[in-house]
């Protein structure tokens, strides 16, 4: 894959390899974090964070700053507000669309208190991974980078609280504590993915590698790892392939990364795997 890349002539546009390093960034990151979002059972949790960072980029443009500001205000706050509230998996989603119904309506709020036309904000619906910029790029890296060292680090506790939680609590784990602290990962985590995919397609990246490799394997690191390379593969040829024809980018990542999971589970059907 990596000889198709630096031979290919799209390879010479700026734009394009910054789209293919910042979706490389954005895919691994969203594979890994994505196993502990299936886990956890907040895959409805990562759907309603990527609402409340629209409403956030929506209050930016309002206050004339950048969206990615608000984006990132409004799903950490969000996420922490699910983390208090949804302190069990099991009424965790009557909390979080709680916290969703009401960032759509801050959302609808802020777009109709604007007088001019938000393009900024509604781009981030659909993604808009071709127009990424170069600063764009390092700020992926980085929060990309600081995601995964903080994951490497609380690696075994996280893990334990998400695995089962009553056990954990049990053993001495701060439950409440972990689950705010991957809040904050997985609001950052969306806040970067939006870029990609957009607010109303962030299960591409985030829910559907993950649910694959959670077929495949019961081991974590190598759930993980299949996850990461799922959702990578389904970014770099989802570009490759928009580059050639002219369809979204987001939906040819999003057809991939389906058709993974089709795959996946027809092979199980059929005891094939």
């Amino acid at each position: 894959m990596f000889n198709i890349l630096a031979s290919a002539n799209f390879w010479q546009y700026a734009f394009m390899r910054n789209a293919l390093i910042a979706g490389a960034v954005t895919s691994v990151v969203a594979g890994i974090v994505g196993y502990f979002v299936v886990l956890r059972k907040l895959s409805f949790g990562a759907h309603a964070l990527s609402h409340a960072g629209f409403a956030g980029a929506a209050g930016a443009v309002l206050l004339g700053v950048n969206p990615l500001y608000g984006l990132l205000a409004f799903t950490i706050s969000g996420g922490l507000a699910m983390g208090i509230l949804g302190k069990k998996a099991f009424n965790r989603d009557v909390q979080v669309g709680t916290v969703l119904a009401f960032m759509l309506g801050l959302g609808v709020l802020f777009i109709s208190l604007y007088k001019g036309y938000a393009t900024e904000a509604y781009s981030l619906l659909f993604g808009e991974i071709l127009g990424v910029s170069h600063a764009d790029v390092i700020a992926s890296l980085i929060a990309g980078g600081l995601v995964l060292l903080a994951i490497l680090i609380s690696y075994r506790p996280l893990l334990f609280s998400s695995i089962d939680e009553d056990v954990a609590e049990a053993r001495g784990v701060n439950n409440l504590g972990y689950s705010l602290f991957f809040m904050v990962l997985l609001a950052i985590t969306v806040s970067i993915a939006v870029k990609v995919v957009g607010v109303l397609l962030i299960f591409a990246l985030l829910v559907t590698p993950a649910a694959v490799a959670n077929n495949l394997t019961r081991k974590p690191p190598f759930a993980m790892f299949i996850s990461a390379i799922l959702s990578l593969s389904a970014t770099i040829f989802g570009l490759i392939i928009s580059f050639y024809i002219t369809l979204p980018v987001s939906f040819i990542i999003i057809s991939i990364v389906f058709a993974e999971y089709l795959l996946v589970i027809v092979l199980k059907k059929y005891n094939l795997l």
